[in-house]
């Protein structure tokens, strides 16, 4: 599920929302560290998020980062996304409405979707793209999880972005990937287990 690209100095850091707000923390870290000049949060009220924050996923990834010193002027709300797709399609939208034009970007999401998220803006992103890499909080499956954010749901969230993966390209969601023999018997075998619990 990652990829473990190298971070490249690019025009964008591009942040897609979620439940977890060690993402912003990590991207406002990149940001400062002078990685881009730009941080844009996309991200509405999702599945995970409807009872967890007071606002949008943007809007406190956003509060966030303004809180570890990124000015604002340096940071692009996009706030209705539901979903990975959205996070994509309106967030160039709104860099549009602004008259911002980027080719290259910085993706920043949790570790376990870095690679549905490059799928995704691979085949979704509009315009063209000089380069592009993908990133995530760095941290050890087993010290992933806190008192906001449980092994069961997780593990249920991967299980579904693996399936995500492989259904679809065929959508037209995502460029198609290779499932290795080995990854898809794990993701079986993973499968039965929550199945009958």
């Amino acid at each position: 599920m990652q990829l473990e690209q190298p971070l490249i100095t690019s025009d964008c850091i591009f942040v897609l929302g979620s439940n977890d707000v060690r993402v912003a923390e990590y991207a406002a870290q990149l940001y400062l560290d002078g990685w881009a000049n730009i941080l844009v949060f996309s991200g509405g009220v999702g599945r995970l998020t409807e009872d967890l924050f007071e606002q949008s996923e943007a809007e406190t990834f956003a509060a966030v980062a303004k809180d570890m010193g990124v000015p604002a002027s340096a940071i692009v709300i996009e706030n209705q996304a539901t979903n990975t797709g959205e996070n994509v399609r309106f967030t160039a939208e709104v860099l549009q409405q602004l008259g911002l034009t980027f080719s290259s970007f910085i993706l920043v999401q949790k570790p376990y979707m870095e690679r549905r998220t490059h799928a995704t803006f691979l085949k979704q992103w509009p315009t063209e793209i000089a380069q592009l890499c993908v990133t995530s909080p760095k941290t050890r499956f087993c010290d992933y999880f806190n008192e906001e954010i449980d092994l069961d749901t997780t593990v249920r969230a991967m299980l579904g972005d693996f399936e995500r993966i492989k259904t679809y390209p065929a959508l037209g969601f995502q460029i198609e990937q290779a499932v290795p023999e080995p990854v898809e018997h794990a993701y079986q075998a993973i499968l039965s287990r929550f199945e009958q619990n």
